[in-house]
C-alpha cells in the first residue's frame, strides 16, 4: 500500500480562498444548470429559494480568512461565523433542501458538503449519485437538473492531495422512465454519509483530524441511524476503527467503488463537517455537543476491549505492587503509596529522545510510575487508549502520535516536547487543541543544544538562529531539516522543573478528589 506524504498541509492562496467563497451559493448556480430551458425555471427556483436563504447568511456574515506566511499549513478563522439572530448555527445547512434538490455548502476552505433529498440513488459504475424529483405524473423529460461535483475529502485547499481523491457525480434529474435503469438493489429506510478514507490516511493524525472526528461532527445527529458509505475503501482502516464506527452507525459499511449494487436512500450527505484542529465546536453542534463529548463516544468505544485486555494481562503476568517511594515530595490523602501514572510516548529515528532512560529514571525519582509506550501500526488504539486514559501525565515529542492525547482524561497533563521549527505546528495541531479538552497543557519548547542539529550547522546557520526564515521557504525545508533529520537531547535539570511543576499540579488534583481516588 502507497500513502502520500505525510504532512499536514500547505497555505492555501487568497485565490482558493476567493474562489472558495464565490463557490458558496452553487446550489442555487450551478454551472451545470440548464438555464435556458424554461420548463426547468420552476425548479430553480425552489432550488434557490431553498439553498438561498440558507447559505446566504453564512456568505454576509463570513470572517475574513488569513493565512500565515511563516509556517507550513496554517489557516486561521477558517468557515463562516454565522449570525445567532439570523440562523440558528447548530441547524444543519441542509434542513431545509427540498425534496429532489442538491444543496452544496462550498464555504468552507477546508471541505465542500452537499445534500440530497428525495429519491436519491447510488450508482457506481459512473461514480455517480442521483436524485430523483417527486411528481405525481412522470414526464419524458431525461435532462439533469442540476449536476455537481464533488470531493468528500476534508482537505481541499490542498491540490495535489485532493487531486487523488475520488470524484463523484451528483445529478438531479426528473422523476422519469429513465429511473428503471436505475431500480433499487437495496432499498435503506435511514440517510447515508459518504465520505472517503483516502488521502493522507495511515496517519494518526489525519485519520482522526481529517476523518474520524468530521465524521462524528457530520453523523453525530442521526443517533447511530445512518449507513456509512465509503469511497477508497481500505480494509485495515474498518478493524483500525471499527469500535468508534459502531457507536456511529448501527449499519454496516458500504464499499462504494466495489459495490455495483443501486442502493437507495431518503436523504444523502456527501462530505464531511470540519470545524478545526482536532477538536469540535460546541457552538456549531446540535445539542451542544463538544470534544468532551467525543471523547466520551471514544470510552464506550474501546471500554469493552479494554476490560478484555485487563483480563488477559491478568492472566498471564501477576502485577507487581508498587513499592514505596523512599523519596515522594507530598502525600496524596489517604492514598500515600499512589503515584501519580506518567507516559511516555517514545519515537525510534527522527525527533527521538536520545536520553530516554535518563528521562524515566529523573521521573521515576520525582515520584511518578513511569510506562514507556512505544505505539506502532500494529498496536491496537484500545491498549494506547488503556495507557493514557489511566495516565496523569503524558510526554511525547512533536508529531503525529500526540494525536493520543484525545485518550486522556480532561485534567491531565499533557508535556509536548517541541523541537527547532515546530512551534507553530506543535502548538495549532495539539497545543491548543489539548487544551479544549480540558487538558493542563505544558509545551517546552527546546533550547538549540538539546537539538541534534547543534551539532550539523555552524552556529551562525538560520537553521540554528533563526528557524522561522527556514520554514518560511516552504514545507519541504521544514520537513527535510526539521522533522526528518532532528532528534532530541533533553537538558535534564532544566526539563526536570516541567516535571516538578507536572507532579505538583497532579497532587493537588488528586487531593481535591478525596478519598475516593482509586489506584491505576
Amino acid at each position: 500500500m502507497v500513502y502520500h506524504q505525510r504532512r499536514k498541509g500547505e497555505k492555501p492562496t487568497e485565490d482558493e480562498d476567493e474562489e472558495g467563497q464565490s463557490l458558496a451559493m452553487e446550489c442555487a448556480s450551478s454551472g451545470y444548470y440548464k438555464r435556458s430551458r424554461p420548463k426547468l425555471l420552476t425548479f430553480l427556483f425552489i432550488s434557490l429559494l431553498s439553498c438561498g436563504f440558507i447559505l446566504v447568511p453564512h456568505l454576509i456574515f463570513s470572517s475574513v480568512t488569513t493565512f500565515s506566511l511563516s509556517q507550513s499549513p496554517q489557516v486561521e478563522n477558517e468557515g463562516p461565523i454565522t449570525a445567532a439572530a439570523v440562523i440558528d448555527p447548530k441547524a444543519p445547512f441542509y434542513s431545509s433542501v427540498n425534496n429532489g434538490a442538491i444543496c452544496c455548502d462550498r464555504s468552507s476552505i477546508r471541505s465542500d458538503v452537499c445534500t440530497m433529498k428525495g429519491d436519491v440513488r447510488t450508482h457506481s459504475p459512473s461514480s455517480s449519485i442521483f436524485v430523483y424529483e417527486s411528481q405525481d405524473e412522470a414526464v419524458k423529460n431525461e435532462e439533469d437538473l442540476q449536476h455537481e461535483k464533488i470531493r468528500p475529502y476534508t482537505r481541499k485547499w490542498e491540490t495535489n492531495i485532493m487531486d487523488t481523491i475520488d470524484e463523484l457525480d451528483l445529478i438531479a434529474k426528473k422523476n422519469t422512465l429513465i429511473m428503471n435503469h436505475h431500480k433499487c438493489d437495496v432499498q435503506h429506510d435511514v440517510p447515508a454519509v459518504f465520505f472517503s478514507t483516502g488521502g493522507y490516511t495511515g496517519n494518526v493524525y489525519h485519520e482522526f483530524n481529517d476523518g474520524i472526528m468530521p465524521l462524528y461532527i457530520t453523523s453525530q445527529h442521526f443517533n447511530k441511524k445512518v449507513v456509512f458509505v465509503i469511497l477508497e475503501f481500505h480494509n485495515w482502516w474498518v478493524m483500525k476503527y471499527s469500535d468508534i464506527l459502531s457507536h456511529l452507525s448501527d449499519y454496516p459499511l458500504i464499499d462504494f467503488r466495489t459495490d455495483k449494487r443501486v442502493h437507495c436512500f431518503p436523504e444523502a450527505i456527501v462530505g464531511l463537517k470540519i470545524h478545526d484542529e482536532l477538536t469540535v465546536d460546541s457552538s456549531l453542534m446540535e445539542r451542544n455537543a463538544s470534544i468532551v463529548e467525543f471523547r466520551n463516544l471514544l470510552d464506550r468505544a474501546y471500554r469493552p476491549q479494554i476490560r478484555s485486555l485487563m483480563y488477559e494481562h491478568a492472566k498471564l503476568s501477576v502485577v507487581p505492587k508498587l513499592k514505596k517511594p523512599s523519596r515522594i515530595r507530598r502525600k496524596v490523602q489517604e492514598h500515600p503509596f499512589n503515584k501519580p501514572k506518567l507516559v511516555i510516548i517514545s519515537r525510534n529515528g527522527s525527533r527521538a529522545i536520545t536520553n530516554e532512560n535518563f528521562l524515566v529514571k529523573m521521573a521515576e525519582k520525582v515520584g511518578f510510575q513511569v510506562q514507556v509506550l512505544r505505539p506502532d501500526s500494529r498496536t491496537m488504539l484500545a491498549e494506547i487508549y488503556w495507557a493514557l486514559n489511566s495516565s496523569d501525565v503524558m510526554i511525547g515529542v512533536h508529531g503525529a502520535a500526540m494525536t493520543h492525547f484525545l485518550f486522556m482524561k480532561p485534567g491531565s497533563v499533557f508535556i509536548q516536547i517541541i523541537p527547532l521549527g515546530t512551534e507553530w505546528a506543535a502548538e495549532a495541531y495539539y497545543g491548543e487543541p489539548a487544551k479544549k479538552l480540558g487538558l493542563k497543557y505544558i509545551g517546552y519548547q527546546i533550547l538549540t543544544k538539546e537539538s541534534s542539529l547543534y551539532d550539523k550547522y555552524d552556529k551562525d546557520d538560520p537553521v540554528l538562529k533563526d528557524p522561522r526564515s527556514v520554514t518560511r521557504k516552504g514545507w519541504q525545508y521544514t520537513k527535510m531539516i526539521y522533522l526528518e533529520d532532528q532528534t532530541v537531547r533533553l537538558h535534564l535539570p532544566r526539563f526536570r522543573k516541567q516535571l516538578v511543576g507536572a507532579f505538583d499540579y497532579t497532587i493537588d488534583r488528586l487531593n481535591q478528589q478525596g478519598p475516593n481516588i482509586q489506584s491505576h
